[in-house]
């Protein structure tokens, strides 16, 4: 089951592209939720208050998965979710535009696209081509793990805790949001104001003080709302990265299998036991070492597209494995 969901969502979300099948819109709406029932007004957004979000849809999707008794629907209700969660329409969108600009002789544009895919998925310094390795791993590798071993609930749970992570006010400044909804509210009560002033009802007028006070208010609980989901980065980042300890590892081993394997086993191993490295900085570590590396420096296309290479190399090695897994039935 696990290798068919797997198989489908692979070839699914490449050409799924509408807002339907985006994680970022179920995201960004859950967080509007979140503001608007004013779950956080407490303020104490802690690493367990955190836990306490992101429990919430996982808690969900286990539900649903657990009431659904026929197997099919299992199976297509795991690959909706599956699908989802893979992949990141932006980060594919910017690598087609990158390799077109420099193939365009526009190095400028390349750098700006570079600096803007970092600062959007929040990566510290590294190349274009250590960006795209690093990912890969995110919105793919990652995701096959998580399912496998904990199925849809597993990948939802990671999802969550990655975008979060990333940037948890990202779909603040994107319509519809509460913000919006405020201004909106605003103009009509000032409308409504000249209306009731013309009429001279002084009654009116203080009904319509009352309601631009309470707008006051909801717009600063808003802002408040926003800050404390803001304040969520700190421990999600913390966590996200004793969550990737295990599978960056997995993941670079990987890359050995794929590509030099000696020339990259003693940064494997020296990054074995290491608490204190990033797993961004093991993953591209080992992946540099994995790959010939010996291009023209002026040529800004060849380290992404070598690296890119061995990123998809390492996927398929890891739906062979799951592959043999399966078929000797040590997973479902």
């Amino acid at each position: 089951m696990s290798l068919i969901s797997l198989l489908i969502a692979l070839a699914a979300e490449r050409y799924l592209s509408s807002s339907f099948w985006q994680f970022n819109s179920y995201y960004q709406r859950y967080t509007q939720f979140i503001r608007r029932t004013r779950l956080l007004e407490s303020g104490l957004l802690s690493a367990l208050g955190t836990l306490g979000l992101i429990f919430l849809p996982v808690a969900a999707v286990y539900g649903l998965l657990w009431l659904i008794d026929d197997s099919l629907l299992h199976l297509i209700f795991s690959t909706v979710i599956l699908i989802i969660c893979f992949g990141c329409i932006k980060t594919r969108s910017s690598y087609k535009k990158y390799l077109m600009a420099a193939y365009r002789g526009e190095m400028s544009s390349c750098e700006l696209m570079h600096a803007q895919l970092r600062s959007d998925k929040n990566l510290p310094e590294m190349g274009f081509g250590q960006t795209l390795v690093w990912l890969n791993y995110r919105y793919y590798i990652a995701i096959m793990l998580f399912f496998i071993f904990l199925g849809a609930p597993g990948v939802v749970f990671y999802r969550l805790v990655s975008t979060l992570a990333e940037n948890p006010g990202d779909d603040q400044s994107k319509p519809g949001t509460d913000d919006d909804m405020s201004e909106e509210q605003q103009t009509a009560q000032q409308e409504g104001q000249a209306a009731n002033l013309e009429a001279g009802a002084e009654e009116s007028i203080a009904t319509i003080a009352e309601e631009t006070a309470e707008a006051e208010m909801e717009k600063a609980d808003i802002e408040i709302q926003q800050g404390l989901i803001s304040d969520a980065v700190s421990p999600c980042q913390q966590f996200l990265f004793w969550l990737d300890w295990i599978p960056v590892r997995l993941t670079s081993f990987g890359y050995m299998l794929v590509g030099h394997f000696s020339k990259a086993l003693p940064v494997w191993l020296e990054s074995l036991f290491d608490f204190s490295k990033q797993p961004s900085a093991i993953l591209v570590d080992v992946a540099q070492k994995s790959e010939d590396l010996m291009v023209d420096s002026e040529d800004c296309t060849a380290e992404p597209c070598l690296l890119v290479r061995l990123a998809k190399r390492n996927l398929l090695l890891l739906l062979a494995i799951i592959s043999v897994l399966t078929l000797s039935g040590v997973i479902s």
